[in-house]
């Protein structure tokens, strides 16, 4: 196959064959939707940011022992991934109260979630991504009970890694959604990214939404927000030697 062999394309992202055995070639797109796809837009320069800042974290994330699909950036809006099997559980974790949780629960947007509370989804776009518990995702086969346990371990620990990074950016880390996938060994493995996409950040000063809310809620311009985002990760990536 050719890197011109297009295998999936998703809302944000296209995935393409390479000739490397068990790489793939992941292209971000500016593509920006919300609302299981019921918003659609375009938010300029976004694959790009999304791209780069999935890059930087996946580096750390490495370095401090996480397992992750990521080769390499090998553009702008590209990069080199392990092929895995994604498994359709999304897990998200929360620090704070915001987005579906307040409307679910009756939360007070911004009540502070300690410890961190892990939520699993079933990836599934037609029934709305619904809720899972772990008997739902027995019920449905979706991953083995050792799986769930894994995915729960390593949010958490992923989790503790990004609230760090991202203090250092002058950001917190409100919640975010996480995919794995499964190898050729069946080792699991952080896939997708990580992103002004699947992060809720806030300006750590003054609780400034710099994430993908900014284009669900109409709160600001998106493209300075994801922009400030990429600045300030390149920024203490750096300091890190990333």
């Amino acid at each position: 196959m050719s890197d011109a062999t297009l295998l999936y394309e998703g809302k944000a992202k296209r995935i393409y064959a390479t000739d490397r055995p068990g790489i793939l070639r992941c292209q971000y797109k500016d593509d920006a939707t919300a609302f299981n796809a019921q918003k659609k837009g375009q938010i300029a320069g976004k694959g790009e940011v999304n791209c780069t800042v999935a890059a930087l974290l996946f580096r750390y994330l490495e370095g401090a022992g996480i397992a992750t699909h990521f080769v390499g950036q090998t553009g702008s809006t590209e990069m080199a991934v392990r092929a895995v099997t994604i498994l359709p559980v999304e897990v998200v974790v929360r620090n704070r109260a915001a987005g579906t949780l307040c409307k679910r629960l009756g939360l007070e947007r911004g009540k502070a979630i300690a410890p961190p509370l892990v939520e699993f989804f079933y990836k599934n776009d037609d029934l709305g991504d619904p809720l899972l518990t772990t008997d739902h995702i027995e019920l449905l086969n979706l991953a083995t009970p050792e799986q769930v346990q894994v995915l729960r371990q390593q949010a958490l620990a992923i989790d503790t890694l990004l609230q760090q990074f991202f203090l250092q950016c002058q950001l917190e880390l409100i919640d975010f959604k996480l995919e794995f996938g499964t190898d050729a060994n069946g080792d699991i493995l952080l896939a997708d990214e990580i992103s002004p996409d699947t992060c809720r950040l806030w300006n750590l000063a003054d609780e400034r939404v710099l994430d993908k809310d900014l284009f669900r809620f109409d709160l600001g311009d998106p493209v300075a927000g994801y922009r400030e985002v990429l600045e300030r990760v390149q920024a203490v990536a750096g300091e890190l030697g990333q």
